[in-house]
Order: structure tokens, then sequence, then C-alpha cells
């Protein structure tokens, strides 16, 4: 079946970037011939018929916004058969002949089911996590590491003119991929991850005392939320150690601001290959990015991949951030 009119939503948490990646979908698929439209509030407005006609207009000026003006919801009813049903009679109703959707590996569940009920869907990766294992960037990723980074900078300034430790929680609650690169860009003592193990007296309070030894008198501790209890480590160190200490929960501020042009580069090449991989008749894809080419990978698949933290960078951070 030839594609003659396709549907764009963002779905799950928002990311800097995804509005990029949705004005390349928009102005790829009206310059090859095709009608688009966009889908608000995600799943649920796929459900409730929110949909509306997108032209080139309708993107101007978008590329360097943070967030996404389609808006994102989260979706119970369209897990059920029911709401699923309800999501492709709109598709139907609407003629849309194939959808592309934004976000994480959640969002690519629900493009997989509606795959599995013969209607044509393509992943595109957006979540600052960067957790979709087939992907080595996923839009919003870069822009949120430079936002903890700058933020952390903000901090140490702080930090040195009071002699203080501060332990900054980032986001990734089953993924470190953030806390590992932050904690090696502002020179953490100290780095926790979902991923490892870690014994508290050993891996932050001897590391601070052996670099406070060596004339040391402020400290970072970057904490992924997977690990958590910034507030309690906070309070633990200061009690052990003596030194005043506070604790920083960073929250969704990683996940706003002006995407860098990193991210708006790669969202543009993926949401121009998502309408490709459409028009070409393919679909239960996620385009994704490995060594600087875009490629696509079978749904299925790429949830079964595993991604696994670089112990080769963890090992350079632990030598290199005292």
């Amino acid at each position: 079946m030839a594609i003659k009119k396709i549907g764009v939503l963002t779905s799950g948490g928002d990311a800097p970037g995804m509005n990029a990646a949705v004005r390349a979908v928009v102005r790829t698929a009206l310059n090859r011939g095709l009608q688009v439209v966009g889908i608000y509030g995600g799943y649920d407005g796929l459900i409730t018929g929110d949909i509306r006609e997108m032209n080139l207009r309708s993107v101007a000026n978008i590329i360097n916004r943070g967030g996404t003006i389609l808006g994102s919801a989260r979706s119970p009813e369209f897990r059920t058969e029911e709401g699923m049903q309800k999501a492709i009679k709109q598709c139907l109703s609407h003629e849309i002949d194939g959808l592309v959707v934004i976000g994480g590996d959640g969002s690519f569940r629900g493009a997989q089911d509606m795959t599995r009920r013969g209607f044509p869907c393509i992943g595109i990766p957006g979540t600052i996590d960067n957790d979709i294992s087939c992907c080595e960037h996923t839009i919003g990723y870069d822009t949120a590491l430079n936002t903890c980074m700058e933020l952390c900078d903000k901090l140490r300034d702080t930090m040195q003119s009071h002699g203080r430790c501060s332990v900054v929680e980032v986001m990734g609650r089953h993924a470190g991929y953030i806390a590992l690169n932050v904690g090696i860009a502002i020179g953490a003592t100290s780095i926790l991850l979902p991923e490892i193990a870690f014994d508290f007296q050993k891996d932050v309070i001897d590391r601070m005392e052996e670099a406070k030894s060596t004339g040391k008198n402020d400290f970072i501790v970057v904490v992924a939320e997977g690990v958590g209890h910034a507030e309690e480590m906070a309070k633990q160190i200061q009690e052990i150690t003596g030194i005043e200490t506070r604790a920083t929960i960073l929250g969704h501020v990683q996940r706003g601001g002006t995407p860098t042009l990193f991210d708006r580069v790669l969202a543009s090449r993926m949401g121009a290959r998502a309408v490709e991989l459409l028009i070409e008749g393919k679909s239960n894809r996620v385009v994704a990015e490995q060594v600087g080419r875009i490629v696509d990978f079978d749904i299925e698949q790429a949830l079964s991949m595993k991604k696994t933290l670089d112990m080769d960078l963890y090992r350079m951070a632990l030598e290199i951030s005292m």
C-alpha cells in the first residue's frame, strides 16, 4: 500500500530535540508529496482524536525549542486492547497510513502493538537517559549532559568558596550514562551508578578523605537517581567527615532547554529517515545512530538488545577524579 498520509506523535518524557525531529518528519514528508498530521498529547491524543493537519509553517522556528510542541502524556488506556482499537480506529477515520512515534522504549512497545494489529509504525529514540540499546546517542542525551555539566560547574563555585561537599542527583533510574559522563566532565570525587554495586565507606568517604589529605577542600559526589537518596547521603557524609554537605537534585530541569547542535542534527537525520522507511513500505522499525551513521532495527530486536556501561570509562573516572 502506498503511503499518502502520515501522523507523528511524541510520547513519554520530553527530550530536547524532539521538536527538531517533528520538524524533519513534517518537512520531509511534505517534500515527498505526502500529507502530515500532528497527534497532540501522545497516545492519549491518538485515542481521543486530537489530530491536526500540519504544513511547512506548522513547524517553523521550533528547531531551537526544547520540549515538544505536540505535547506528551502517559496513556494507561492505550495499554488495553480497547484503547489500542480506539487508536487504530482514529487512524483509519483520519486516513493515516503510517505513524512516526518519537519517545523511549515504552513508546516503542506501543508502536510495536500497533504494527502487530496491522498499522505501520516507525520509532525514533527520544530520551535523555540514552538507554535505548540499539542507539549510541538518543535525542536529548547530549543536551542533558551539557545542562548537568553547566549546573554542576555553578555548584562547584559555591562548594569551593565555602569548602563544602555537594551530592548531586541526576536522572537515570536504571541507566548511569548521564551520571558517569557528567561526573568525569566536572571532576567529581565519587560517581555512583545503578549498574555498579558500591560500598559507601570505600567509594565515597574514603575517596573524600584521601583527596582531602592531598589538600582538596571541596567535593562533588554525582549520584544517578536509580541509586537515590541524595539527601540521606549528604547527611551521612557530613556526620562522618564533618564537612558541610548539601544535596542538590537537578530533577526535570535536565529535560528542558535549547537543544545542542548535536541533538538538532541527530534529530533531523532521524526524522527524515523515519519518513523514508514508511515510503519504502517498512514498518515496526526503530531508527538509530551507530558510529555516526543512521541505521534501523526491528523494534522487537531493538527492545531485546542490552546496553552495557563502558567499564573502561568508569575505571578511568576512578583514576582521574580524585
